[in-house]
């Protein structure tokens, strides 16, 4: 199994609008990110967690010429604002896309993208088309058993995924212990951990390591950062087996 890290910061992106920080003005690639998404690679099959509103640059930049599936973590803008770009993989494949998620992370999908379910016949290419799958339950595609798990952030939910032994949570502020349950035994970890000072909605740095205390994977990614994060200095502070992830990062399970 083959990960692709094809964005790794916060729904701002780094550099941030009109910020002059060290990190936002670093000439250092692994400083610079798209919103927060990851490929799943296995047996030639695709499958893309969260559509970025970079899908298409993402998808340049690491050469992705196919996509089998897509699961939605939660429906923020930074998650889900990619999906029109599903267009161009319709042209290429002649085939719809799953969608999976939360039935109410699927019903904001429809609301926001309601172009895409009409019935008015569109010229190939004009809009995306994909199909809207509720996952509550273990799923298998591909001979890959994938496992939905709960998480909390903030007020809200997301859904994070576990895929054989490698798991993937972003946007989480707790994760419930029947949740913690079904990550234990893992290769590699990625966990969302956006900055050194405590968010409502996001694990720090700190409540990200306690979370990794707890179930000891072999190895952890953390993800969605803000520009609090230089990735070289902070990298060094974190303990061994714990890294923070980057655009373009590849890793093999």
């Amino acid at each position: 199994m083959k990960i692709t890290f094809l964005g790794t910061g916060t729904s701002h992106g780094i550099p941030m609008i009109a910020c002059n920080c060290k990190v936002c003005t670093s000439d250092n690639p692994k400083n610079k990110r798209m919103r927060t998404s990851v490929l799943v690679s296995k047996n030639d099959y695709n499958i893309l967690i969260d559509a970025a509103p970079e899908l298409r640059l993402q998808c340049i930049k690491n050469n992705v010429t196919r996509l089998d599936a897509v699961f939605i973590t939660h429906p923020h803008a930074d998650h889900i604002f990619g999906l029109d770009d599903l267009r161009r993989f319709n042209m290429i494949q002649h085939m719809d896309i799953p969608i999976y998620g939360t039935s109410d992370t699927l019903d904001t999908i429809r609301n926001i993208f309601s172009y895409v379910f009409n019935d008015q016949p569109e010229p190939c290419g004009y809009k995306p088309r994909f199909s809207l799958n509720v996952i509550n339950n273990d799923l298998k595609i591909a001979e890959i058993t994938i496992v939905p798990i709960k998480a909390i952030h903030g007020d809200g939910q997301v859904t994070g995924y576990r895929f054989e032994k490698f798991a993937y949570i972003t946007d989480a502020s707790k994760i419930p212990n029947e949740s913690l349950g079904k990550l234990k035994g893992l290769d590699v970890l990625v966990l969302g951990a956006l900055r050194y000072i405590p968010h409502v909605k996001h694990f720090s740095i700190e409540q990200a390591l306690h979370v990794v205390k707890q179930l000891k994977p072999q190895k952890t990614y953390f993800t969605h950062m803000c520009h609090d994060i230089e990735h070289e200095e902070d990298n060094r502070k974190l303990p061994a087996g714990v890294e923070f992830a980057y655009d373009g990062l590849v890793i093999d399970i």
